[in-house]
């Protein structure tokens, strides 16, 4: 039997519960339950998981995302410079990880939803657009750095503005059309409370103009109201939700570790180094370095295998299926 679930508090309604018993019936996926864990104290993390014996991974919702972290025994490289953990991989021996799907579903979903709009010049558009992400909580905090790691300039509109953020007060008409994608990722129009949003001069608003709303309960909310009313572009969270499900899933499920440890810039190429690692036998164990080199948002990649063959080191080129 293997156990997954779901942190925080309250949970007084979970798409996850729903979302993960429907997948292991439709899938077959047999041995596997997916329960809710209402936690109201990060510090009874350690207890809950010695309590499980079964328990093989945490999504991790509100109010705990940033102060999981200190919590756990590892954490991603991209969770880490996030700042916020929303999945928690947890070994046999007990052992938790911390990753961030937000940041994947995200990303993946703004560019499908720029190609949805603009077809084959999706991605083009989608590079010269800029962006203010209103609100500074956890998921704030995935969008920014997937925006960064897009090189898309963003900004952060905060109630409290720190340094290099922006007030609510402050947005106006020159700043709508500068930074013409608008991410909300407040909790302002969630239902019961449908008839909030955030304070933005909406009558601004162009057809240039794209609103994505990480709030995916009504599937429409007033703040992409407002954006429709006004010709916009406007997407909720719900294709975003699916998608970081998916990824927690695969998180959970993976035999092998990923880490990002390399990042060179020079003459307009940027090349990434990543480094897998997968559990073989103890005499013969292999890991993989990808090599992801870009220029003008064009990827190539190359697979080279580490194999250590009875304490003797050999570098090739591998062949790897995507």
């Amino acid at each position: 039997m293997h156990t997954f679930g779901l942190i925080g508090y309250p949970l007084t309604h979970s798409f996850s519960k729903k979302y993960f018993t429907q997948k292991f019936l439709q899938e077959g996926i047999a041995d596997t339950v997916y329960e809710l864990f209402p936690l109201p104290e990060i510090e009874l993390l350690p207890k809950l998981i010695a309590s499980q014996p079964t328990l093989r991974g945490l999504n991790v919702t509100i109010p705990h995302k940033q102060i999981v972290l200190p919590y756990l025994n590892e954490i991603d490289t991209a969770a880490k410079k996030i700042g916020a953990v929303n999945v928690i991989k947890i070994a046999a021996d007990g052992t938790t990880t911390g990753y961030n799907s937000d940041y994947f579903g995200f990303r993946e979903t703004l560019t499908d939803w720029f190609k949805q709009i603009h077809g084959a010049d999706g991605l083009s558009i989608l590079h010269q657009t800029k962006a203010i992400i209103l609100g500074t909580g956890g998921a704030s905090k995935a969008v920014k750095t997937a925006m960064d790691d897009l090189q898309i300039e963003s900004i952060f509109v905060s109630r409290q503005p720190a340094d290099g953020q922006l007030s609510y007060e402050s947005v106006d008409e020159k700043v709508l059309q500068v930074y013409n994608l608008i991410i909300n990722t407040t909790p302002l129009g969630t239902s019961p409370s449908i008839e909030t949003f955030p304070p933005i001069p909406y009558h601004f608003l162009t057809p240039a103009n794209y609103l994505y709303d990480l709030v995916y309960n009504p599937e429409e909310t007033t703040f992409m109201r407002k954006g429709k009313e006004r010709n916009a572009h406007v997407l909720n969270g719900l294709p975003m939700l699916y998608s970081q499900a998916e990824k927690s899933w695969e998180i959970c499920n993976s035999q092998h570790s990923c880490n990002f440890f390399v990042l060179k810039t020079f003459d307009g190429i940027q090349i990434k180094y990543y480094l897998v690692t997968g559990s073989q036998p103890l005499n013969y164990f292999q890991q993989l370095i990808v090599v992801e080199i870009r220029k003008c948002n064009v990827f190539v990649y190359r697979f080279f295998q580490i194999i250590n063959i009875q304490g003797r080191i050999h570098i090739q080129l591998a062949s790897v299926m995507l």
